[in-house]
C-alpha cells in the first residue's frame, strides 16, 4: 500500500509540474510543443501523454487552473489583508492573468476548433468565477468604505478589460498599474 501512494504522489508531482510548464511556456508561446513542456517540466514524454493525452485536454487544464486560482486568490487576500489592499492586489493577479491568457488565447482558439467545447461555454464556465471572486472583493472593500455602494461587479470587470488589450512583451506590470489605478479612482467611495 505504501508503493501505491508513492506512486500517486508520484504521478500527481508530476502532473502539477506539467500543467505549471505549459502555463509558463503557453504564455510565452501558444504554439509551444508538447516536447518543449515535457522537457521543461522535467518528465518524459510518454508521461505528459499519460495525464494529457492530447494537446487540448492540457491547454484546456491550465486555462481552467488559472481561473481557479485567481478565484481562490480572492479569499485568500481577504484573509490577509484589509479589503481595499485586497482588491488592488487581487487586480494585480488579474493583469499576470490576462498576460498569461494572452498567450493561451491562440492555444484557445484552436482547442475551441478541435474540440466539442464552444468558446461561448469555455467562456461561461471561467467567467463566472471570476466575477463572482470580484463580487466578494468589491462587497467586502464597499463594507469598509473603501469603494462606492452598489457596484455591479459585470460592469467593474468590463472597466478592467483594457488589461487584455495590453501588450505582455512591453513593461505591462507599469502599464497595468496605471490603468487599474485609474478604474479605482472611479471605484472610490466619495
Amino acid at each position: 500500500m505504501p508503493e501505491a501512494k508513492a506512486r500517486r504522489a508520484d504521478a500527481e508531482q508530476n502532473r502539477s509540474a506539467i500543467i505549471e510548464a505549459a502555463a509558463q511556456a503557453l504564455a510565452v508561446d501558444g504554439e509551444v510543443s508538447l516536447n518543449a513542456i515535457a522537457k521543461l517540466a522535467g518528465v518524459g514524454n510518454a508521461t505528459l501523454y499519460r495525464h494529457f493525452p492530447h494537446r487540448e485536454a492540457l491547454i484546456l487544464e491550465v486555462y481552467r487552473r488559472e481561473v481557479c486560482v485567481l478565484a481562490e486568490t480572492a479569499d485568500e487576500l481577504l484573509q490577509r489583508h484589509d479589503p481595499g489592499q485586497a482588491l488592488e492586489r487581487w487586480v494585480a493577479r488579474l493583469a499576470q492573468y490576462a498576460m498569461t491568457k494572452h498567450g493561451l488565447a491562440q492555444a484557445l482558439r484552436t482547442v475551441t476548433v478541435a474540440s466539442e467545447i464552444s468558446e461561448d461555454s469555455l467562456f461561461a464556465e471561467t467567467y463566472q468565477p471570476i466575477v463572482a471572486a470580484l463580487g466578494r472583493l468589491l462587497s467586502a472593500a464597499e463594507a469598509a468604505g473603501v469603494v462606492r455602494a452598489g457596484l455591479n461587479p459585470d460592469d467593474v470587470i468590463l472597466a478592467f478589460a483594457g488589461l487584455w488589450e495590453i501588450d505582455p512583451t512591453s513593461d505591462w506590470k507599469t502599464r497595468a498599474r496605471a490603468l487599474y489605478r485609474l478604474v479605482f479612482t472611479g471605484l472610490e467611495a466619495r
